[in-house]
């Protein structure tokens, strides 16, 4: 099912203002290209969008002559925005995202009250992945993992030798991800862990988000399984799952929400789309009290 044989080529833009890692994945035999997990800069305090750093990932994959075929994402993120369109726009590519995309749409589509015009059937996507699903990169393939906990959306995307695992495990001395946003589960994510565990030990992971661990200078994003399963301090040593959930759901209650989900989570749940304008051709964002 996984051919760890083919090596994927990655490169990777990290964002320090909302510490996001994207990544241009090529295959080593074409000219062909994916993005994974992009970012649209945004000043909450001003309301601005800027383009900075999806125009980092533009100016590479047009440097090395590339054909963006796909633009990725792991899940709908809760701490930046997408740049998913803006991508689209100028190189084409299709956008892709899970399946369950419906449920998480449905769930923070009542949270931000939208209207009957909000499609929540994830049409606003170009394929909606579901487990086991196969797709290209040129001649490199990689395979859908559902591997939900986090959001029930998230998605790894296995690519030759290389795993993206969005915010589902980060690097070994930092832990997992959250499991208390709505429609999160600390048994859901010990259980997807497990599946990307199961992948063979020279698989390269990287990560979607880093922080620095206490101790740590330098950023980091790229790892193994094998890394994972003896090192993650959360879950590698074959730490049990009721251990897991226990740590897990204690934790969480200690964590503040990400500094941008308002907004990221409107935008992100319409693959990268603002809102629809309003009769002026303004855009807004909604803030629900008490809701998060």
């Amino acid at each position: 099912m996984f051919d760890s044989h083919q090596i994927a080529d990655v490169a990777a833009f990290f964002d320090e203002a909302t510490n996001t890692v994207s990544y241009v994945v090529k295959d080593p035999a074409s000219r062909i290209c994916a993005v994974i997990d992009s970012v649209l800069d945004f000043d909450y305090a001003s309301g601005r969008t800027d383009t900075r750093s999806a125009d980092a990932i533009i100016q590479h994959i047009r440097d090395e002559e590339l054909t963006l075929d796909w633009i990725l994402e792991t899940h709908v993120h809760a701490d930046h925005l997408s740049a998913a369109p803006y991508l689209q726009q100028r190189l084409g590519g299709r956008i892709g995202i899970g399946e369950k995309i419906v449920v998480v749409q449905d769930t923070f589509g009542k949270i931000f009250n939208e209207g009957t015009e909000f499609q929540r059937d994830g049409s606003q996507f170009d394929r909606l992945f579901k487990e086991a699903d196969t797709f290209t990169i040129g001649g490199l393939e990689g395979v859908v993992l559902h591997t939900p906990g986090h959001t029930p959306a998230c998605l790894t995307y296995v690519i030759g030798d290389a795993a993206f695992v969005g915010d589902t495990l980060f690097m070994p001395d930092y832990g997992t991800a959250r499991c208390d946003f709505p429609g999160g589960s600390a048994v859901e994510l010990f259980e997807s862990i497990q599946r990307i565990l199961a992948l063979p030990d020279e698989t390269r992971i990287f990560v979607c988000h880093d922080y620095k661990a206490p101790g740590r200078d330098n950023y980091a994003w790229e790892t193994t399984v094998a890394e994972e399963k003896s090192r993650n301090v959360h879950i590698g040593g074959g730490k049990d799952k009721d251990s897991f959930v226990s740590m897990r759901e204690a934790r969480d209650k200690t964590l503040s929400m990400p500094r941008l989900i308002i907004p990221s989570l409107q935008v992100n749940m319409r693959a990268g789309q603002m809102p629809a304008k309003d009769d002026q051709g303004k855009t807004f964002l909604k803030v629900p009290i008490n809701e998060l």
